[in-house]
C-alpha cells in the first residue's frame, strides 16, 4: 500500500463532503446539470462585493513596486494594521499590527495556532457537530480531539464540556456560527465556556486556549450582534478567513488575531509567525493581501443569505422537517427522518438530491445541507427532499 494506513482511515472519515460533490458530478453527467440539486457543498455562488473589483481594477493599473517580492512571515504591515483598526472598533480592544499574523484560510490559520501550541498529547476539546478535519488538523500535531456533546439546540453541554476538560487540555475549540448548524452562541455562551475554562486552569495549574474559528463571524442573521470571544478569556485567539464573508474561498486568505490581553502574547505571536514560515506557508499570499487592505469593513449582501435561509427553513418546516433555525452561516443541519442518515441520504439521491450525512460532522442522525445556492437550485430541491421525506 503506497499510504499508510492512518491516511487511510482518514480519507475514510473525511470524505462525505467530496464524496457527494463527487456524486453529484456523476448524476449531473447522467440526468442533466439542471435535473441535480446539489446541496452538499458550502461553496458560495455570490460573487464578491464590487468593492474588491474596484481594489483588483485599481491594483491592475498601479502596480506597487516590489508587491510580489517576499515580505515578513506575519504578512503585509498595512494588511495586519487595517486588521488591526476594523477589530479595534468591534471589540474595544487594543490591537496592533503585532497582533495579526496573515495566514492561508482559516484551515491554515488553524494548523498555524495547533502547531505553535500543542505538544505530543496534548487535547483540544470540540464541540459536535463538528467540521470535521479538526481531527485531522490536531492529528497533524500531535493532538487529540475530545468530543462535547450538544443539547437538543446545538449548544454546548456545560457538564459534558467540564468533564472533557482534563489535565491534557490545551485548546478549547468553537465555531460560530458553526458549520453545520448555523447555530451562533451567544454572550452568555461564551461567558460559561470561558468560566469553565478558568475553573479548570486553576484546578490543573495550566494554561488552555479559547480558540475561535469564525469564517462566518460576518455572516448574521436576524439583526444580531456577534459577540467576540476576547473580552472573555485572556488567552483567545481568532483564527478566520475572508472565504465567505467576502466570497473569496478560492484566495485562500485570513489570518490569526491574538488577544492584546494575553500576558504572553510576544512568544506567543513568535512561535505563531515562526510556524506560519515552517509548515510551508511561509505567508499569505501577497496579490490577495493587498486587495483586502480597504475591504474590512465590506462584505457580500448578507440579506440575500438570510432570505435563502427563510426559503429553505419554511419548506422543510411544512414538509415536516425537525430544524433548529440558523442565525448565522449558510447551512441547517435538519434531524434525519430515518435514524440511519447514511440511508436517507441514499434515498434522497434517489431524488437527485445530495446532502451530507450527520456522521460527517460526528453527529449521526441529522443532515446538512447548504443553502450558499442559486435560487433555482434551492427551489428544485424542494419536491425532492417532500418525496424522501415522505418515503422514510
Amino acid at each position: 500500500m503506497p499510504i499508510s494506513n492512518k491516511i487511510i482511515d482518514f480519507m475514510d472519515k473525511g470524505s462525505w463532503i467530496r464524496k457527494m460533490f463527487e456524486e453529484g458530478i456523476a448524476l449531473k453527467k447522467q440526468f442533466g446539470e439542471e435535473n441535480v440539486f446539489d446541496l452538499s457543498l458550502g461553496n458560495p455562488v455570490m460573487e464578491p462585493p464590487e468593492e474588491f473589483f474596484d481594489e483588483l481594477k485599481y491594483i491592475a493599473s498601479n502596480p506597487i513596486k516590489g508587491m510580489h517580492r517576499y515580505m515578513p512571515n506575519a504578512g503585509l504591515e498595512v494588511t495586519r494594521q487595517s486588521i488591526a483598526n476594523e477589530l479595534n472598533k468591534e471589540t474595544n480592544l487594543n490591537f496592533s499590527s503585532n497582533h495579526i499574523v496573515m495566514t492561508c484560510g482559516a484551515g491554515g490559520a488553524l494548523n498555524v495556532v495547533m502547531k505553535t501550541l500543542l505538544n505530543q498529547g496534548d487535547e483540544v476539546v470540540i464541540f459536535a457537530p463538528f467540521f470535521v478535519e479538526y481531527q485531522f488538523y490536531a492529528d497533524n500535531h500531535g493532538g487529540i480531539c475530545r468530543v462535547v456533546q450538544p443539547d437538543e439546540n446545538f449548544l454546548p453541554d456545560f457538564e459534558s464540556l467540564y468533564d472533557a476538560i482534563n489535565e491534557k487540555t490545551k485548546i478549547v475549540l468553537i465555531n460560530s456560527p458553526n458549520n453545520p448548524t448555523g447555530v451562533m452562541y451567544s454572550k452568555e455562551i461564551l461567558e460559561k465556556i470561558a468560566k469553565i475554562i478558568s475553573e479548570k486552569e486553576k484546578q490543573f495549574d495550566s494554561e488552555i486556549f479559547f480558540v475561535s474559528d469564525e469564517p462566518y463571524r460576518k455572516i448574521v442573521f436576524d439583526g444580531l450582534e456577534y459577540p467576540h470571544i476576547f473580552q472573555f478569556h485572556p488567552r483567545s485567539i481568532v483564527a478566520t478567513s475572508h472565504s465567505k464573508d467576502l466570497a473569496l474561498p478560492g484566495e485562500r486568505i485570513g489570518y490569526i488575531a491574538v488577544n492584546p490581553d494575553d500576558l504572553n502574547q510576544d512568544i506567543l505571536i513568535d512561535g505563531l509567525v515562526f510556524c506560519n514560515r515552517t509548515l510551508g506557508f511561509v505567508n499569505a499570499p501577497a496579490l490577495i493581501q493587498y486587495l483586502i487592505v480597504n475591504l474590512q469593513s465590506i462584505t457580500i449582501d448578507i440579506r440575500k443569505y438570510q432570505e435563502k435561509r427563510d426559503f429553505m427553513f419554511r419548506e422543510l418546516s411544512l414538509i415536516g422537517y425537525e430544524t433548529v433555525l440558523p442565525h448565522g452561516a449558510f447551512y441547517m443541519f435538519p434531524k434525519s427522518p430515518n435514524k440511519n442518515d447514511v440511508e436517507f441520504i441514499e434515498t434522497l439521491k434517489e431524488q437527485n438530491v445530495l446532502a451530507v450525512p450527520g456522521r460527517g460532522f460526528g453527529f449521526s442522525g441529522h443532515f446538512r445541507i447548504s443553502y450558499c445556492l442559486e435560487d433555482s437550485t434551492l427551489e428544485g430541491s424542494i419536491p425532492g427532499l417532500k418525496a424522501a421525506f415522505e418515503h422514510s
